[in-house]
This record gives structure tokens, C-alpha cells and sequence, in this order.
């Protein structure tokens, strides 16, 4: 048996920041150089930010980034680090003669690279292009056809991209044939929930197949839409977990391996293999001399404890909310605050996220809202130490109802607009990033004012379910005084008692309440997660056991609601199927489920 000290670096890069996030893979090479790693590995797509999405298809983002690339290796040798192998994503495109009619322009590549002694030694590319999902990566990439086996301190190491874990054939098919004492899989796998438990199984079954321990490096941080949610993971030939980084932070996994030593008759060169998925994956075999560092004593593996559900849910929306406002050059944020459930949580979201002395709320009663709406509102402010005004938009209401004739909807309608027109005033003012407060019930049933309560450049709890906030808003008050990376510290429960047993109201009306115009969440809910998330039609939600007046409601609400949605900002994704990037339907269209 060999030694191999291993480092995954579960960092956070930017989209498009080549030098900064060029930086970062120098940084956290130093710290793995320092804790005698002899291989540190970076996520997929770590030069570039991952997704880059149609950058891909422009000739002088991917010139830059291999420009980068080559730079990059002859950083790390001129700082000192020269003899760590350096193992990163980055964005590359095929030579010339390996261009086809058909594929995209430029012919793009999803790629990884080995860094040693000032080169690029080794380049490789994702073999399997997901195109499912928020994925399109079919449109934007070329599929890769090598696997690279290269020899470090006496083990040899094969190398994957991501979606290559999660089909069948392709480069982990012929892993087992090459030989190779360690899988590493390079990865940008972004968090929904329950995921983290299938990305372990995958992992162990994985590494039964190919006969050798994984090691599985994964992005962190937040990107549009998407939250990476880290946790890294090492886990041994029989799939046993061996190491397990952290959730949703950055951290450097250590870890000593004792794996099978190369095979001194497996010189380098190239095989061919029957991938078993109708193509040819071709092993490329190198050898890194000098054999960069010594052995060290053996370390303790660290790992991890999962966090539970809500705790991961509520970390994945304050990440994706921290650093949306972090990247897009925002310092500091504003809301409307109802004294509602929904406004509640989004302005905790956004205390934990960039600090309650960041976070701009408005109160704006109307003369449909309640006493106990605006006392709840100013109790949370003082808990949490949020900036805070109050802005009564009466008499703006009754300057357009003077020039307007208005009733019913259209009338309640008003209020909202006007609202959003405060909030989007101050954000012109001041430069705060407005945040919109609507849950995924909303957004599914059109339960919102377009322009209104829609309006604003960032939604959390845009992908989270009703039943759900009140969950997440009950949770978040028994952590008050826990110590978590992500949270922070409150003297008492952030979320007064009176807002999570509040009745919901859009107060818009005398009296109004959400029952008026919506089923009970308790049966609503559920059935929105079987349609929205499951794609179930009229008569299989009926054989799951929702009510067939309850389904044909909900349907209709939700087919109707899609031009909303279509102009609704970006929010975290937490769910299988969020309203975005995963669920793509027409506007205009007259089907409807019978």
C-alpha cells in the first residue's frame, strides 16, 4: 500500500472573475501545501465560476480562460508551490480538427486540468453533458473522450467531472480497467433538498464499480439561482465513508489515504476502452517526476456531521441571499415588512445573510392594516436590530383614487404597487438591493401582485413552500443562540410568537384572509408539490389522493399564474423543481389538464 495526503479545497468562486478566483485556487494550494498535502483538487469550472451559462459560446471568454490557465501554472511554481499537483475545473474548447458540424459554437468544453511545475500537464473533459434540469450543458459543451491516470507519490489517480458520477458507462466504467488506486471527482453539484444523501449513495456505489476509493470535491457558494452547498466527501473502496467536509462553508478536507501502489509495468501512453455506453473512452497514462513530497505521519480523518433538514434549507437560503447581494456589488438591502410570516422570515434570511445593520425595513401601513401587523413588525426590528422606517401610504391611495376610478381587485392591486414604488425609490436612493418576500405557494397559484409584492431584484423564499416557512421561521427561533457559521447571534428569538401563529392576510381589504381566495395550505401545499415539482396530471394527483375539486382548483391557478411567474426575479433554488431554471412552460398555451 501507498500514501496519498489528499486536500479538497470546497471553495467559492465568482462567475467570470478569472483573476480573483485565480487567487483563490493559489490561496487554498498554500494552505494544502502547508498541511503536506500531496495533491490538493478544486471544484468543476473553479477557474470560470460554474454555470457560465452561454459564456461558453464566446471565443474570447474561452481564449481568456485558457490564457488563465497557463498563467495560473506558472504562478504556483513562481510562488513556491510548483511541486503540489494542482487538480482544477476550468473552461477549454477542442482543437481544430476535432470540430464537427452540430456542436456548438467553438466547440466548448467542460474541463479539468492537472498543474505541476509551472505547465498545464494533463487536460481531460466532462464525457456525460447533463440536460436536465437547470442543466443544458448538451447546447453549450463538447463531450469529452479521455480518462487521465496520473501517477502521484506512488498511486495512480484517475480523473472525473461531475455529471460523469451520476451515469452509467463513460469514464467510471473504465476506471476499474486502468488500474487506478483513487477516483477524484471534480464537481459542481448544486444543493436541493434531501440531495446530500443521494450524492453519498452515489459516491459508494461509485466506488464499488470502479473498484478503488472517490474522493469528491464540491463547489460552494451561491450563483443566480443555484446554491452549492459543498460537502465533500472521501469514501473507500467498499463505498465506506472515509472523510466529509462541511456544509455550505468554505473549508480545506485533509485526509491520509492508504491506497494500492501503482503498477511499476503501467508505463505511460494511451488505451482504448469500450466505455459501455456506445462510445470509446481512451485511458491516458502519466507519470509526475520528480514525485512531489515526502510522506507524513498519518492524521485523523475528520468528518462532518450532515445537518438536519431545516438547518440545511435555511442555510442554502441564506448563502444563495448572501451571495447574490456580495457579487453583484449590493452592501446592504431593502424590504417591505408586513408584520406577515413571509416578510418575517426574508428579513432574518437577510440579518444572518449580510448583518442586521445592512438591512432596510419598511413598514407601509394602509388603512386595511391591523394594529397588531405594525406592533408585530416594530417587535421584530427591535429583536434583530434592523434599520427601520415607516412610511403610511394612505393618502398616496387616495391621490390615484382621485384620478382613478377603482374597485375590487384593482383597488387592492393599488396598494401593492404603491408599496413596491417605495421600496424601489429607496433602492434608486440608497442603492439597496430590494428583496421580494413571495413564498413558492404564491408564486404557484398567482397569488401576488405583478409589480406589487412581485417587484424587487432577489427572492429567498422564492422556491420554499408556505408550510414550510412557518417550519423554517420556528426553527431559526430555537437556534437563536446557537453558534453556526451562518446565523447570526440574537439575544432573543429573531421572529416574534404573534407573527408564526398569525392568520396570513394580504391586508388589502377589510378583514381580508388568504383562506378567502385559497385552499387551506395544510391540503394546498401538497398538491402544488405533486403538480409543480412531480409534473403529475389531473388524474394521477387524483390516484395520489388529493380531492378532484381541490386538484381542478389548483391546476387552474397554477396554468394561469405562468406569465407572472415568467416575470418574477431569481430566489434560491431548494427544491427537486423550482420556478426558473427546472421548469420551463409557455405563456401562451391552451392545454389544460381534464
Amino acid at each position: 500500500m501507498a500514501q496519498l495526503r489528499i486536500a479538497l479545497a470546497q471553495v467559492n468562486p465568482t462567475v467570470g472573475d478569472l483573476d480573483g478566483n485565480a487567487d483563490l485556487i493559489v490561496e487554498w494550494s498554500r494552505r494544502a501545501a502547508d498541511a503536506g498535502a500531496h495533491l490538493v483538487a478544486f471544484p468543476e469550472m473553479m477557474l470560470t465560476g460554474y454555470p457560465v451559462e452561454d459564456l461558453a459560446l464566446r471565443a474570447s471568454f474561452v481564449e481568456a480562460c485558457r490564457r488563465a490557465l497557463d498563467r495560473l501554472a506558472r504562478r504556483l511554481a513562481d510562488e513556491g508551490l510548483g511541486d503540489l499537483p494542482v487538480v482544477t475545473g476550468y473552461l477549454d474548447r477542442c482543437s481544430v480538427g476535432l470540430v464537427r458540424s452540430g456542436q456548438p459554437a467553438g466547440a466548448p468544453l467542460d474541463a479539468a486540468a492537472w498543474l505541476h511545475n509551472g505547465e498545464v500537464l494533463v487536460h481531460s473533459a466532462k464525457h456525460h453533458l447533463p440536460n436536465y434540469g437547470v442543466f443544458d450543458e448538451y447546447r453549450i459543451f463538447v463531450r469529452g473522450d479521455r480518462l487521465p491516470v496520473v501517477r502521484v507519490h506512488g498511486v495512480d489517480v484517475a480523473t472525473v467531472i461531475c455529471e460523469d458520477l451520476w451515469q452509467d458507462g463513460g469514464p467510471v466504467s473504465v476506471t476499474s480497467t486502468s488500474g487506478a488506486g483513487l477516483l477524484l471527482a471534480v464537481n459542481a453539484s448544486p444543493y436541493e433538498r434531501n440531495k446530500d444523501d443521494v450524492r453519498l449513495d452515489l459516491c459508494a456505489e461509485r466506488a464499488r464499480e470502479a473498484g478503488c476509493a472517490l474522493a469528491y470535491v464540491n463547489m460552494v457558494g451561491g450563483q443566480d439561482e443555484l446554491v452549492f452547498d459543498g460537502d465533500s466527501v472521501i469514501v473507500g473502496p467498499d463505498g465506506t465513508p472515509l472523510a466529509r467536509a462541511p456544509q455550505f462553508v468554505e473549508h480545506l478536507l485533509v485526509a491520509d489515504l492508504a491506497l494500492p501502489a501503482a503498477d511499476p509495468s503501467a508505463e505511460p501512453g494511451r488505451t482504448p476502452v469500450d466505455a459501455q455506453d456506445g462510445t470509446t473512452i481512451t485511458i491516458e497514462r502519466h507519470v509526475l517526476t520528480p514525485d512531489p513530497l515526502p510522506a507524513y505521519p498519518v492524521l485523523p480523518q475528520a468528518a462532518a456531521e450532515p445537518m438536519d433538514d431545516l438547518g440545511e434549507i435555511y442555510a442554502a437560503l441564506v448563502l444563495g441571499t448572501r451571495d447574490y447581494v456580495r457579487k453583484n456589488g449590493f452592501r446592504s438591502v431593502v424590504l417591505g415588512l408586513s408584520g406577515g410570516i413571509d416578510s418575517a422570515l426574508v428579513a432574518t434570511i437577510a440579518a444572518d445573510a449580510i448583518g442586521p445593520e445592512n438591512v432596510h425595513a419598511v413598514l407601509l401601513p394602509s388603512r386595511y392594516s391591523s394594529e397588531g401587523s405594525v406592533v408585530d413588525a416594530e417587535d421584530l426590528v427591535k429583536r434583530q436590530g434592523l434599520n427601520s422606517r415607516v412610511v403610511p401610504i394612505a393618502d398616496m391611495v387616495e391621490a390615484f383614487e382621485k384620478h382613478l376610478d377603482l374597485h375590487g381587485l384593482a383597488a387592492e392591486n393599488l396598494q401593492a404597487r404603491i408599496r413596491a414604488n417605495v421600496w424601489m425609490a429607496l433602492s434608486n436612493e440608497h442603492g439597496h438591493l430590494v428583496l421580494t418576500g413571495g413564498n413558492k405557494s404564491e408564486l404557484a397559484t398567482g397569488y401576488s401582485t405583478l409589480y406589487g409584492d412581485s417587484a424587487g431584484g432577489f427572492a429567498p423564499i422564492k422556491d420554499v413552500f408556505k408550510l414550510t416557512v412557518w417550519d423554517l421561521a420556528r426553527w431559526r427561533n430555537t437556534q437563536a443562540r446557537v453558534d453556526l457559521p451562518f446565523l447570526h447571534p440574537f439575544a432573543h428569538e429573531p421572529i416574534p410568537e404573534a407573527i408564526i401563529v398569525k392568520e396570513p392576510s394580504a391586508e388589502l381589504r377589510p378583514d381580508q384572509r388568504d383562506r378567502d381566495t385559497l385552499p387551506e395550505y395544510t391540503v394546498l401545499d401538497p398538491v402544488l408539490a405533486d403538480y409543480v415539482e412531480r409534473d403529475l396530471g389531473r388524474e394521477s394527483l387524483i390516484a395520489a389522493g388529493h380531492a378532484p375539486d381541490l386538484v381542478d382548483r389548483a391546476i387552474r391557478l397554477v396554468d394561469i399564474a405562468e406569465y407572472k411567474r415568467r416575470q418574477y426575479p431569481p430566489g434560491p433554488k431548494i427544491t427537486p423543481k423550482n420556478f426558473g431554471r427546472d421548469r420551463r412552460l409557455p405563456i401562451t398555451s391552451r392545454w389544460r389538464e381534464r
